[in-house]
């Protein structure tokens, strides 16, 4: 039993990651961590050591994550982009923060389902396989939505195939 918790522990910072990118706000992430890790603990029987554990943990925290979106009626609250950047850290030269700020915010604009994969692949590094088992969706599926996303991506913040700076123009 012992294990099991400290393989919870160490996934805390993947969890915080991820809650806060999907919350915006680092109260309601703290606290989505929170609900994730008390329903991991409860329900630790549950859990097969057939693999890693980080994947069950993105899925718990996931699915609490889409049932609070669902009771607020999508009443999401965005994070300004001033704040995201400052939280993910700045680039020094102003053009390199423009970029990363219009990449923030296109980021926001993509559909649910296709930030969620987006980010478990991109940012918390799991495996297409990990990442389909997190969002319960065939790999092929995933591959598909990330491939929506990014093209998605390219098409908000370039022009020419160079990125824009639409924030200091």
């Amino acid at each position: 039993m012992g294990d099991i918790l400290n393989d919870i522990a160490n996934c805390i910072p993947a969890l915080r990651r991820y809650a806060r990118a999907l919350t915006h706000d680092r109260d309601s992430a703290d606290d989505l961590v929170q609900d994730a890790l008390e329903r991991a603990i409860v329900k630790r029987a549950l859990w097969r050591p057939i693999g890693p554990i980080r994947p069950w943990l993105f899925q718990i925290l996931l699915n609490l994550h889409r049932n609070t979106i669902r009771d607020r009626k999508r009443d999401v609250e965005l994070m300004p982009m001033d704040a995201l950047a400052e939280r993910i850290g700045v680039p020094a030269s102003q053009a390199e923060r423009a970029v990363l700020l219009e990449t923030a915010d296109a980021m926001q604009r993509l559909p649910d389902e296709q930030r969620e994969a987006l980010l478990l692949v991109a940012v918390e590094g799991l495996s297409y396989a990990e990442a389909a088992k997190v969002l319960d969706i065939p790999v092929g599926t995933l591959m598909s939505r990330l491939g929506r996303a990014r093209g998605a991506l390219r098409q908000m913040t370039s022009e020419n195939g160079r990125p824009t700076l639409k924030a200091i123009k």
